[in-house]
């Protein structure tokens, strides 16, 4: 019981209801006065004519003396001494036709005979509606008479106010029982089904949204064969469609951000991040001046003999677990790999982000090289050797081309590094004077002396020994 009370209340408590049950009370609100006041004018005029039939009796003598030929004077006089005190008649005028009065009694009449004019019949009713004239024409072979009476009208106006709320009251009972009727009728086949859908959308929305599991729904225990269900197996089916999109999408997207990732790590392994992220936001080549960095090439020396002398796999292999401990150096201690060329690798410290201890960073990188290739042998037990330069200087570092991008690096101070390295001795690192200064307090160093160095002349390296 106190479920279903509930229910009730809920269903007034909806915009839709309260609009439903104004529409419905105000509509048969509105019929029942249009017929209301056709029943009230018939009743009233029910009422007036009980009062005209009062006069009729009371004064019938009085007519048909005045066609006898009798007195009008003297009957009239009769007839009103009859008239008892509680009297429904309070009065009245008896005029000849030609407007000459005859006689008057009691309280006087608004009618005059200017007012009847051809009538044969006038009625008029006070504004407060409690007295009321009818006026008559009383024929007569020789001459014709007219009556005047005046009726006291105020029982009719309070037995129309009765009829009023007694239909008044009559209307309020049809009108609320119609609408509770119908707000019934249309609660339980529409209205409760369209809260019930309401709150199962928000719930659907929010699942959704947050990526639930599908709520339970209070709709789907609803079996309906009209438009209704039509509606509700709709949002079933549509619920069930935006769950596949959303799913396929996510997938999707999975997918796409798994691809994006990536790509993003492949062109990361390609080029340093700054570089990356510039290189997506333009298309033009990218260029940037360093004023100070330390280069180090590296060489594997008589790979080439080797090679000749081990399977094209094993060759691989060894390259790549090589140069995979020289990245994991790099990477160590913030150096940029910048690119191998077959047996060669080749890293720089101080950029694409400038740091006063480039030089000591390459440094201590290429004393760590010459730990871990002693670590590596071939097939055959025979040992790795490395021959490695260094040099101090500016360059201009970027990227340039349309296709296959590498992040390379131009200008003297990269050849200088690259002499340090061709000309230099196997098992040893070579460093030129620039790199030299920046490595003196800090590490210990062998002059080596001068060298002569295709292009440049005589040039004084060192040796860089290990930690000071």
């Amino acid at each position: 019981m106190f479920t279903h009370l509930k229910i009730f209340l809920q269903l007034f408590q909806a915009r839709l209801s309260r609009s439903i049950v104004t529409w419905v009370f105000t509509s048969i609100v509105v019929v029942e006065i249009a017929i209301l006041i056709p029943s009230y004018l018939r009743r009233e005029d029910e009422l007036l004519s009980k009062l005209e039939n009062v006069s009729n009796e009371v004064f019938s003598s009085l007519v048909y003396k005045l066609e006898q030929g009798e007195d009008p004077e003297e009957m009239l006089t009769m007839t009103t001494k009859k008239l008892k005190p509680e009297s429904v008649i309070l009065g009245g005028v008896l005029y000849q036709a030609n407007g000459k009065l005859v006689e008057k009694f009691g309280e006087q009449p608004t009618i005059s005979y200017d007012s009847l004019g051809k009538a044969k019949v006038f009625r008029w009713r006070s504004q407060d509606r409690k007295r009321y004239d009818v006026a008559w024409s009383i024929p007569k072979p020789q001459t014709k008479y007219i009556l005047i009476v005046r009726h006291n009208s105020a029982a009719v106006q309070v037995e129309l106010y009765a009829f009023l709320i007694r239909i008044a009251g009559l209307v309020l009972v049809i009108s609320v029982f119609v609408t509770l009727s119908t707000m019934l009728t249309l609660g339980i086949t529409v209205i409760r089904p369209i809260l019930l859908l309401r709150d199962d959308l928000v719930a659907a929305g929010e699942a959704i949204s947050a990526d639930l599991d599908d709520p339970p729904f209070s709709t789907l225990s609803i079996e309906r064969k009209d438009e209704m269900g039509e509606v509700i197996e709709a949002f079933k089916q549509m619920f069930q469609r935006v769950r596949k999109e959303i799913s396929d999408r996510q997938r999707i997207e999975a997918c796409l951000r798994d691809e994006q990732e990536k790509s993003e790590r492949l062109l990361l392994n390609i080029l340093p991040a700054e570089i990356a992220q510039q290189l997506k936001q333009e298309q033009s080549p990218i260029a940037n001046r360093f004023d100070e960095v330390t280069i180090l090439f590296a060489d594997l020396v008589n790979f080439t003999g080797l090679a000749a002398q081990i399977s094209p796999i094993e060759l691989v292999n060894s390259l790549n677990q090589i140069f995979s401990s020289f990245d994991r150096l790099a990477e160590f201690y913030g150096l940029e790999k910048i690119k191998t060329i077959g047996d060669a690798y080749m890293v720089v410290g101080g950029l694409p982000t400038p740091r006063s201890d480039h030089a000591i960073a390459v440094a201590q990188m290429a004393l760590d090289m010459q730990q871990s290739i002693s670590q590596f042998k071939t097939a055959t037990g025979q040992s790795f050797q490395l021959r490695i330069g260094i040099n101090t200087g500016s360059v201009v570092a970027g990227v340039i081309g349309l296709k296959k991008f590498s992040y390379d690096l131009w200008g003297d101070a990269v050849n200088l590094a690259s002499r340090m390295e061709s000309h230099g001795v196997v098992g040893k690192i070579q460093v030129s004077e620039t790199t030299y200064l920046h490595l003196k307090d800090e590490y210990e160093l062998e002059k080596r002396g001068e060298i002569q160095v295709k292009g440049r002349g005589e040039v004084t390296t060192y040796f860089l020994i290990g930690n000071g």
